[in-house]
């Protein structure tokens, strides 16, 4: 995996308060991740980082839209995607990521790594099911899709008048009250 030297973000030197920090992600931030799963990425991300005297809170906030491939269709499609993630940072005696929301971190450590957070926030927000908004619709045109609907078993339902006399005496019942 790349370093990614722009997540590190080195809040030893940082005032107290909050302090901001925004990143663009495109591919190339999930190929360092070997992950190859999205044709485009597009994501806006805003990292908050409020320092207090013993501890800190990062927020990390994402908005944007992903290019996959529709599992019906194969047809690809810009899925857009949100997300949202709150980490409290602490210090300890060592390192500890146990927990989803407390990050534990040695004394002594000057600075952290946001890129394996936003990296999983992000894969997370991409729903598992991937459909084309046409396909919802029924404004996407493409040959899968046509042949799908060839191939549907029609349903045919014929109403006959024809009824078991039995059930004609149940029904009898239901009214007979």
């Amino acid at each position: 995996m790349m370093e990614l030297k722009e997540f590190f973000i080195p809040f030893s030197g940082l005032k107290l308060g909050k302090h901001e920090f925004r990143y663009n992600i495109d591919n190339t931030f999930f190929e360092s991740f070997d992950y190859q799963e999205y044709n485009g990425v597009s994501v806006q991300t805003v990292a908050i980082l409020d320092k207090m005297n013993n501890m800190m809170e990062l927020d990390i906030e994402a908005n944007g839209s992903v290019n996959v491939d529709c599992d019906l269709t194969g047809e690809p499609f810009d899925q857009p995607i949100t997300s949202q993630l709150h980490l409290v940072i602490k210090f300890g005696e060592e390192y500890n990521d146990e927990n989803d929301e407390i990050l534990i971190i040695p004394h002594g450590e000057y600075q952290i790594n946001i890129a394996q957070y936003i990296y999983e926030m992000l894969a997370l927000a991409v729903p598992q099911k991937r459909i084309h908004p046409g396909v919802l619709d029924g404004t996407l045109k493409s040959d899968i899709l046509d042949k799908l609907q060839e191939l549907q078993p029609k349903e045919i339902k014929e109403e006959s008048e024809d009824t078991d006399p039995r059930w004609d005496d149940l029904k009898k019942l239901l009214t007979d009250k």
